[in-house]
C-alpha cells in the first residue's frame, strides 16, 4: 500500500485551507497513494474561540467535509481528515475535534471524537487548554477496510499507551494520530513518543502533522511542529515529511505487522497485578 502524508500549514479561515489542502491530496494520489491522510484541525488553526465560532460548522453542513467526501469519491482513495474542528450541540458552546476516515466511494467509514484534551502549560508564553472549547470524546474507533484495520487517534492522545494498546489488541495494523504539535514538545518527545507507540502495538503508525507559523486574521498565530512521520511495527522510521508544507510517500507492507508481533507478542502477555496501597 501506497501512503501519502500530508503536511499543512492551515490558517484561520477554512475556505482558504479547502484549496490549499486538496491540491495537495491530489498531488498524493497522482503519486500513486492509495491512502492519503491530512493533520489535525485540517480545517482551521486558531486560537480564537469567538473566531472559530463564526467559522466552523456542524458536521452535516460543513464544507469542508463535503469537499472531501467528494474528493475521495473522485479521486477514488481512502481519505483520513486527520481532524476538523467542528460545533456541536453542547449546551455550553463547545466544540468537537473529529477525525473523518473517508473510503473511496466518499462514505465516512468511521468518526473518532479526541477523547485526551490538551490542557497544558508548555512555558510563561504558551499556554493551552484545550478543554474549554472541546468537548471532549469517549469512545474508540477501529475501521476494518480493504487496506488494513486503522484505528483512529488526535494528537495528545499519543501520550496515553493504553488507548493504543487497546486498539491493538481489537485488531489494528495502522493506527493514525494526526497531530498539530507544539514546537518545543515535538522537538523533545514527538519522534520518541511515535516510535514507542509503534513498538509497543506492533502497528504501524501514520502520523500527519501541521508545521510552520499559522496566519491568523484574528488573535495570536500559532506555531507548530511539523515532522509527518510513518514508523514502522518495528520502530523504524520509514518517512518523515520534514518541517515545510508537501506530500510524503511511502510504501508499506502490512505483513510487517504480523511479523513484528510474532517476535515480540507483547500484546498476548497481560499479567494480573496488585496496585501498591
Amino acid at each position: 500500500m501506497r501512503i501519502g502524508l500530508v503536511q499543512l500549514t492551515s490558517g484561520d479561515l477554512p475556505p482558504e485551507n479547502i484549496v490549499a489542502t486538496t491540491a495537495l491530496i491530489r498531488l498524493a494520489a497522482d503519486q500513486g497513494a492509495t491512502f492519503v491522510a491530512t493533520p489535525e484541525v485540517t480545517n482551521i488553526v486558531s486560537l480564537n474561540r469567538a473566531h472559530q465560532q463564526t467559522q466552523l460548522h456542524h458536521q452535516n453542513d460543513d464544507p469542508s467535509l463535503s469537499a472531501y467526501v467528494a474528493l475521495a469519491n473522485e479521486l477514488g482513495v481512502w481519505l483520513l481528515i486527520g481532524s476538523l474542528a467542528l460545533k456541536s450541540d453542547d449546551p455550553d458552546g463547545r466544540f468537537v475535534n473529529r477525525s473523518f476516515l473517508i473510503a473511496p466511494t466518499g462514505a465516512i467509514t468511521v468518526a473518532y471524537d479526541k477523547i485526551h484534551m490538551f490542557d497544558a502549560e508548555i512555558s510563561a508564553g504558551e499556554t493551552y487548554c484545550e478543554s474549554a472549547g472541546f468537548r471532549p470524546g469517549c469512545k474508540q474507533s477501529l475501521a476494518r477496510t480493504a487496506v488494513g484495520n486503522i484505528g483512529l487517534t488526535i494528537c495528545y492522545d499519543l501520550r496515553f499507551p493504553s488507548l493504543f494498546r487497546s486498539l491493538a489488541r481489537a485488531g489494528a495494523q495502522i493506527i493514525t494520530v494526526p497531530s498539530a504539535f507544539s514546537p518545543v514538545t515535538g522537538a523533545a518527545h514527538w519522534h520518541v513518543l511515535l516510535r514507542a507507540r509503534a513498538i509497543e502495538t506492533g502497528c504501524f503508525i501514520v502520523a500527519p502533522a501541521q508545521c510552520g507559523t499559522h496566519a491568523a486574521t484574528v488573535g495570536k498565530a500559532r506555531k507548530t511542529f511539523g515532522h509527518s512521520l510513518i514508523v514502522s511495527p518495528w520502530g523504524d522510521i520509514v518517512a518523515d515529511g520534514g518541517a515545510t508544507p508537501g506530500v510524503t510517500m511511502t510504501d508499506v507492507d502490512l505483513n510487517a505487522v504480523a511479523e513484528a508481533r510474532h517476535r515480540i507478542p507483547s500484546l498476548s502477555h497481560n499479567p494480573v497485578f496488585e496496585n501498591t496501597p
